[in-house]
């Protein structure tokens, strides 16, 4: 089946024959769609945070940093802007020359408003020789589009967003990595004033994210009294998934060649158990606001960090005395109870015996921990918190996407459709276990998690392998709790029209 130039490249990949032959068999028999309980709202599987609560909490926070702990703040950053500007992409294939629909007509009319505007201008007048109001009053719209996403121009619709103008201040303009280096001095600054940030990036782009924050880090520390500590990785080739056929064989390129790509968020996993640190926050590179705006979001990151070194101290506190032997009868059904009501994690039948128990206990608690924000459900496109089965039979809390739920399945479509929360990707992580170890993340996936996409390559159709999502299957054996955050805290920007709203003004 495999030819020399197959074996050749899977060792260049780092990928092996069993890798390819697994993910083969799952193009041909499909993935498990998972069995839902019940979607998780307020007091089922997702916390509400009252005032006394949430200064017990915050002062937990403070307290952890000021231990001198180690904390990193975790940006997926490798996306491209192109799906940003499809609407101006869209604008420029158009068979007419002026604003028509109600997004372009919006875009233009507020032009000036965009942080972008005044490179765009400048790069309007080296192209055109005219300013961008010159090139509207002529009705050269899609001149002005062209300035802006293609080479030649300021390339934004090659560009990842991490990189892209996004706020306006009087001391210059920033980007979504300027904001994420301010943000992470709100809670993630140590005894030391460190700030430790990761951005995973595409390799093509890891050195204008370098050049770019070597510009600018002397200036945010001079601002802010911090120190950065900035790194970043590429998503490993290894994790890269095997493309097929619409008859599940093999895609081949045109030179005979596998075709191989990218496993999606969740080979990011391989990233995030390379970071060594206590506690790693996780925020989207396009969730980011103004300076005006960021001690409310710092607020709600500081309250889900506060629960989770909380709940992680007391886990911690249960797996000492299960290893020391000498844990009561009572003290067993104070941590039952605390997996039950506090971690949402149900057991379907009695144990056996207290050995069973106590086998069961270890299992359950000694695992990586994390706390996720959840906003009420406002009609947002993702994923959303669901009470599940495991594969063990027991049910716990998971981040599930449509895509793995039986659209067949009349009460689970219900399910997620009703839920009352959803998924903006506000996640802190616990990473190390009751002796100061880390945990190897890559030992709680659940590989059964992925998904099949349909795309094309050369206008042929293909079959695409996602793996196990980051904050879905990828962490689906981790001890997990849900915390109601306001949506005030959820400010992604999707469309480059985004931009114009309040919130990033």
């Amino acid at each position: 089946m495999y030819i020399q130039q197959d074996l050749e490249l899977l060792r260049e990949k780092g990928i092996t024959q069993d890798q390819i032959d697994t993910q083969l068999n799952y193009f041909a028999t499909g993935f498990p769609y998972l069995s839902i309980v019940a979607a998780a709202s307020v007091g089922k599987g997702i916390m509400k945070v009252g005032e006394e609560e949430e200064k017990v909490y915050l002062d937990a926070w403070q307290d952890f940093l000021s231990r001198g702990k180690k904390v990193t703040k975790f940006v997926p950053a490798s996306g491209a802007a192109s799906r940003m500007f499809k609407d101006l992409f869209a604008f420029l294939d158009a068979d007419y020359d002026v604003p028509t629909t109600p997004f372009e007509k919006e875009f233009f009319d507020r032009i000036q408003q965009f942080a972008f505007f005044g490179p765009l201008d400048e790069t309007c007048k080296n192209l055109f020789a005219k300013d961008v109001e010159t090139l509207c009053q002529e009705g050269r719209y899609k001149d002005i589009a062209s300035a802006l996403l293609d080479a030649g121009g300021m390339e934004y619709g090659n560009l990842p967003k991490g990189l892209l103008l996004f706020h306006k201040y009087p001391e210059g303009n920033r980007t979504p990595v300027g904001e994420h280096l301010t943000e992470g001095t709100y809670y993630a600054r140590n005894k030391a004033g460190e700030v430790n940030v990761h951005f995973t990036v595409s390799p093509e782009h890891k050195e204008m994210f370098e050049l770019l924050v070597a510009a600018r880090k002397l200036n945010y520390e001079f601002k802010l009294g911090a120190t950065f500590s900035v790194s970043y990785s590429i998503q490993k080739p290894s994790t890269d998934t095997i493309a097929v056929d619409m008859n599940n064989e093999p895609f081949r390129n045109e030179d005979n060649s596998l075709l191989f790509r990218p496993g999606g968020h969740g080979a990011l996993i391989e990233n995030l158990n390379d970071i060594d640190s206590d506690v790693i926050f996780i925020k989207n590179i396009d969730n980011v606001v103004p300076d005006r705006l960021k001690e409310n979001e710092a607020r709600y990151k500081r309250l889900l960090a506060g629960v989770l070194v909380t709940m992680q101290q007391r886990t911690h506190a249960y797996l000492n005395r299960l290893e020391s032997g000498e844990a009561t009868a009572e003290e067993l059904a104070e941590m039952l109870a605390f997996t039950e009501n506090e971690l949402s994690i149900s057991h379907p039948g009695e144990f056996a015996s207290e050995d069973e128990l106590k086998k069961y206990l270890k299992r359950k608690l000694d695992r990586p921990f994390r706390v996720c924000g959840m906003v009420k459900n406002q009609g947002e496109p993702g994923g959303g918190p669901f009470i599940a089965v495991n594969p063990d039979g027991t049910a716990s809390l998971q981040i599930l996407e449509s895509s793995q739920i039986d659209k067949n399945d009349p009460a689970a479509m219900e399910a997620f459709r009703n839920g009352s929360h959803f998924n903006p990707v506000d996640v802190v992580c616990g990473v190390k276990c009751n002796q100061g170890n880390k945990y190897n993340l890559t030992k709680f996936v659940d590989r059964n998690t992925g998904f099949i996409s349909y795309k094309s390559k050369n206008g042929k159709e293909l079959k695409a392998l996602e793996l196990p999502g980051l904050w879905n299957g990828a962490m689906s054996s981790w001890n997990t709790i849900f915390v109601e955050v306001p949506v005030s805290t959820f400010n992604p920007v999707k469309t480059v029209n985004d931009l114009l709203r309040p919130e990033h003004q």
